[in-house]
């Protein structure tokens, strides 16, 4: 809901990029955020194919009470690291990808889903 709050008019497949899942999980979020009154879907002016999502003020109700950052801790923590932490970091995780056997165009597809 904050992203739709930042960004009004975001398209659902912007959203789902924006929070790193896939679109279908983004679209089943974005249905119950509609059916809980949080947010609405408008057809784009430009291209009617495309559903715009803006914030409807039990939205922004509901975000003034929840507890901040929105994006979680991990984003927030991995921008205090230093270069070298990160690179080896980075270093990591790929040697832990190999041993997984993750193929490059599964890159963006979630564990759990795979």
């Amino acid at each position: 809901m904050s992203l739709v709050q930042q960004e009004p008019g975001i398209a659902i497949t912007k959203l789902a990029e924006e929070m790193d899942v896939h679109q279908s999980t983004a679209s089943n979020l974005v249905r119950a955020m509609i059916r809980a009154g949080f947010v609405q879907s408008e057809k784009s002016e430009e291209d009617k194919r495309v559903a715009e999502l803006y914030i409807l003020p039990a939205g922004i109700k509901l975000l003034k009470k929840v507890p901040r950052p929105y994006a979680g801790v991990l984003p927030k923590a991995l921008e205090e690291l230093p270069p070298e932490r990160l690179k080896s970091l980075e270093q990591d995780l790929n040697a832990l990808i190999k041993i997984i056997e993750v193929a490059e165009e599964d890159a963006k597809t979630p564990l759990a889903m795979m």
